[in-house]
């Protein structure tokens, strides 16, 4: 019997007592008095078994989680460095977590220090773009470890989540964050003459707007799992979580990065992006399209090192038949034995399976600097637990908060067909 299972059997014991001793009144009769007192004895003799069950499976739990912490101190850490024996047998945040998932997320299955532990990471509530709070069942944020295998999931099913193509901002909290908007490319520097006052007529004042980034939340629905796979030590159970819950929330939020509309979700950067060039036709562009798209962007954001293309595979397929006017082909093979990306025009491109196939007023192609676009993310990934409403089985699910936009909009321009 488990230690959850002692534990609730010991509180029906208790009722059970009680109701026995608020039975007997001053007008119970002396028979029923005695049966009701021997009723009451034996159900405390029961209890002192169960009591003393508890206190013996309590005594191999912390001696197991001892045992383990011992053998997570001598494994390496995550930089390859050996743990000292040396240091203070407080389990670590996640050491405590991945021992709550092998004991399928109940809590009552760890020793009292990782439950303590495990308290720092408890989230019960999410603080929406308008900061309004909503009640919910409570999670876990996910260790640092965990997180980076969530984030490592979510750039590579979505490349707007990844910070070498984009500005990445962590936040601790998700209050709104205002930065000010302005393209000022076009305005140069005039020649001064000596002795000569500057010219202030106002016509080359900088024009600001202001970007305000808040924090959307996505979650990955209710999933299902059996509580003999969260409890098999065959496997890795952070890659295993991470995988799964990085996968649907990249899905979800590399859509609303690509092509969200600002209106209760991020403003995607296909949507903040501005016109380059209108193809000519509704259903497929030309080479000497594509080129003007390039060139519609100013060349300091060309030269960026985060200067880049980005459209979905289908485009990529119809681009790779392009060719310029000398017979050679627009697209550029890379080199995978040497790491080595395939390029467009001599610009590096990242394939978004968001982003639209051409047809009548889609945008297929966006290209420009995708340093001026920015997500806000707001701490590390929770995860929340439904234990009895599935049982036997248990119920994970993941929430992110973030928020995107672009700020220099004159920085990345799109290809619209007609």
């Amino acid at each position: 019997m488990s230690l959850t299972q002692l534990n609730e059997q010991r509180g029906r014991l208790v009722t059970q007592a009680r109701e026995a001793l608020d039975e007997i009144k001053n007008n119970t009769d002396e028979a029923r008095s005695a049966e009701l007192e021997s009723r009451h004895d034996a159900i405390m003799a029961e209890f002192d078994k169960i009591e003393s069950n508890i206190a013996r499976e309590e005594r191999v739990a912390q001696a197991e989680a001892r045992q383990e912490e011992l053998r997570a101190k001598a494994r390496p850490d995550m930089s390859g460095e050996a743990r000292g024996t040396d240091e203070p047998a407080q389990p670590e945040y996640r050491d405590a977590f991945i021992a709550l998932a092998r004991a399928g997320f109940d809590p009552q299955e760890l020793s009292a220090e990782q439950r303590a532990v495990l308290k720092a990471g408890i989230v019960t509530n999410v603080e929406t773009r308008a900061q309004s709070t909503a009640a919910g069942a409570g999670g876990y944020t996910v260790p640092t470890e965990l997180a980076a295998v969530v984030d490592k999931t979510m750039k590579a099913w979505g490349p707007m989540y990844d910070e070498a193509i984009c500005t990445v901002l962590n936040t601790s909290g998700g209050n709104p964050l205002d930065f000010p908007k302005t393209d000022d490319t076009a305005v140069a520097a005039a020649q001064h003459t000596e002795a000569v006052a500057m010219t202030d007529d106002g016509g080359v004042d900088a024009t600001f707007t202001k970007m305000t980034l808040g924090a959307f939340a996505y979650d990955t629905e209710w999933v299902q799992l059996s509580m003999e796979i969260m409890q098999d030590s065959a496997i890795n159970i952070e890659q295993f979580i991470g995988e799964l819950l990085g996968e649907r929330l990249a899905r979800r939020v590399n859509t609303e990065l690509t092509t969200g509309d600002g209106t209760g979700d991020p403003l995607g950067i296909v949507a903040a992006s501005t016109l380059g060039k209108t193809s000519a036709s509704t259903t497929a562009f030309t080479a000497d399209e594509i080129i003007d798209l390039l060139h519609s962007v100013d060349p300091a954001y060309r030269a960026s090192p985060k200067a880049r293309f980005m459209f979905n595979d289908t485009t990529l397929s119809a681009i790779r038949k392009l060719k310029q006017g000398d017979g050679a082909y627009l697209w550029t093979m890379g080199d995978i034995r040497e790491g080595v990306p395939g390029r467009l025009l001599g610009v590096p491109y990242s394939i978004n399976q968001a982003c639209a196939t051409a047809a009548t007023g889609t945008k297929p192609i966006v290209f420009g600097d995708f340093g001026k676009y920015y997500v806000r993310k707001v701490g590390a990934p929770v995860i929340g637990v439904r234990r009895e409403y599935y049982w036997p089985n248990i119920g994970l699910a993941g929430i992110v908060r973030l928020d995107g936009d672009l700020i220099q909009t004159a920085a990345v321009r799109h290809l619209v067909m007609a």
